[in-house]
């Protein structure tokens, strides 16, 4: 009998199967244990271990799947920058955090996050708020309807030194009864535009008419006539224009776009964006401010500009649609109404102009898709029994036949289980959020031979951009970890934690000192979120699907089947 040969060609290749076929955790076993014999470097070097791997699995699959490493940077402020003068319209919950997000924020805003800071080290929001970037703004007028929420935004305004209770304010901003007398002061360079709905579109075309540089909060307008005229009013002026979505400035979204413009998922056919809350708060039931009542609440104004209402009035009343109106007249005080306006359509635009626009406006973003070429919808009121006429579950479809894809937003107000963006190519799926995920599909022609090699490990993650963050965010609220989710309030650029939201006024600003530079939310893009959101509105409220024709620029109804 011959004896076994332990150093054979062939034998050796036995092993080497064997090895590489030991499960998983064999194999990190194995691996701890040889590491841990390696002098000084112990455990730790399993993690380098880890990130060669990982780093040479990239290098195995760089002929077909490759990103740059280039991490997001902010840009530089402009030296010198001229200050601008800032009015704002409307200090509710958003003008307040719009406000914050520029630097200036109440004093007892302020002291909660100090408070928040002494009782949990890992809060840092206080922190990353004084280490934030000063705009060289200034707050010269302030403007609500009402009386709490105009002082709130005065002190916030006079907070320059970002103190708590007790601190020191500085010169306190104008307080202006109208919108329209404020934009006739000449110490007003720039208007915030953070009211209803209703008011967005009339607002911001009186500012630009004024001279004023525009910001308004999404969506862009509350009927469609009015969308045209923001349209040419913003590009007839020549202002600076930006949009509140504060998602363009998402460090995952940007690379999302690479790698959706490299082809790294193959021919897309669906998309699929979600909306999941489970609170009153989330489906717009906010509290009542107990020092609200008719002599404080300027309510004729709170009604809406006379055209604007008269559009709606037309438009329900042509396709019998009355059964949404109201169901109290406009000129009725209601506190309900004043504070959770959201849920009627007489102010609103639902959810399609709510929450479906950042989602929208995040794919439009990473893919430039356009406005769509139908949509189709459904829904009701099926869980908050309030009274509200804007529905609180909507499923939409919208069409891109152009590009051989379809949109799918699915919204419920009444279920928080956390469904992610997706974008599903031939190739590979993406999951796109604060982080980002590809996984590669099992029947993938461009990783089809990485498959059989056993390189690529279809249905798993196979790449993972997390954008520098190395510590869990601080979440006081389940409709705040909804918009913390999404990437809709904190962005990692330069291993830095950034608000959203100042990273997007920054540019806005950054915009209208320098007007070489072109905003990324612009009014065109403002234009394709507010037509694509009508379209899914148009399409609920009327039970039939809507086309756009691009050539006519034109909403057009299909047959009712």
């Amino acid at each position: 009998m011959i004896s076994e040969d332990k150093n054979t060609p062939e034998n050796k290749n036995e092993k080497e199967k064997q090895k590489s076929a030991l499960p998983e955790s064999e194999g990190r076993r194995n691996a701890i244990k040889a590491l841990a014999t390696v002098p000084i470097l112990g455990a730790m070097a399993y993690g380098v271990y880890k990130k060669q791997k990982h780093d040479n699995t990239l290098r195995d699959v760089s002929d077909v799947f490759s990103v740059s490493k280039d991490d997001f940077r902010i840009a530089d402020l402009q030296p010198d920058g001229k200050q601008i003068r800032l009015g704002i319209i409307g200090c509710g919950i958003r003008g307040k955090q719009l406000l914050r997000a520029i630097g200036f924020t109440t004093p007892e805003s302020i002291q909660k996050l100090i408070d928040g800071a002494k009782q949990d080290s890992k809060d840092t929001r206080y922190k990353d708020y004084l280490e934030q970037e000063a705009l060289n703004v200034t707050i010269t007028g302030v403007c609500d309807i009402f009386d709490t929420f105009a002082e709130e935004g005065i002190a916030a305004g006079a907070n320059i030194h970002r103190e708590g209770v007790g601190g020191k304010s500085g010169p306190a901003p104008k307080r202006y009864r109208t919108y329209q007398e404020m934009l006739a002061a000449d110490d007003i360079d720039a208007v915030i535009i953070a009211t209803p709905d209703h008011w967005h579109s009339t607002m911001a075309m009186d500012a630009a008419k004024a001279g004023k540089h525009v910001y308004v909060e999404k969506p862009l307008s509350w009927t469609v006539p009015e969308t045209y005229m923001v349209r040419d009013v913003i590009k007839q002026t020549g202002v600076v224009f930006q949009l509140g979505h504060q998602g363009r400035q998402v460090a995952s979204y940007l690379k999302a776009k690479e790698i959706i413009d490299k082809g790294l998922l193959g021919s897309i056919s669906l998309i699929e964006v979600c909306t999941n809350r489970n609170s009153p708060n989330g489906a717009w039931v906010y509290d009542i401010d107990p020092t609200a009542n008719p002599q404080t609440i300027d309510w004729k104004q709170f009604e809406g500009n006379n055209e604007r209402v008269k559009e709606y009035t037309d438009y329900m009343t042509k396709h019998n649609l009355l059964k949404y109106v109201g169901p109290d007249e406009r000129n009725k005080f209601s506190l309900e109404r004043f504070f959770r306006w959201r849920c009627w359509w007489d102010y609103s635009t639902g959810l399609s102009g709510d929450l479906l626009t950042h989602e929208y406006d995040a794919v439009n973003q990473i893919l430039g898709v356009g406005i769509p070429h139908s949509a189709t919808s459904s829904g009701g009121v099926y869980f908050f029994k309030d009274g509200r006429t804007v529905p609180d579950v909507l499923q939409t479809t919208f069409e891109f036949s152009d590009k051989n894809f379809t949109m799918l937003y699915s919204a419920t107000l009444a279920n928080s289980l956390n469904r992610p963006k997706m974008i599903m190519g031939h190739d590979a799926a993406m999951e796109v959020g604060n982080t980002l995920t590809v996984k590669v599909d099992k029947e993938s022609t461009r990783y089809k031979e990485k498959i059989e090699k056993g390189i690529i490990k279809p249905d798993l993650p196979f790449y993972t951009y997390i954008p520098g963050r190395s510590k869990v965010d601080a979440i006081t609220s389940p409709t705040e970890l909804y918009f913390a989710q999404r990437g809709l309030l904190y962005s990692y650029l330069g291993g830095k934690r950034y608000d959203t939201t100042y990273l997007h006024m920054r540019e806005w600003l950054e915009c209208i000192r320098d007007r070489n530079k072109k905003p990324s939310c612009d009014i065109d893009a403002a234009f394709e979120e507010a037509i694509t959101a009508h379209m899914g509105t148009r399409a609920y409220l009327e039970g039939r699907t809507m086309y756009w024709d691009k050539d006519k620029e034109e909403i057009i109804r299909g047959e009712i089947s």
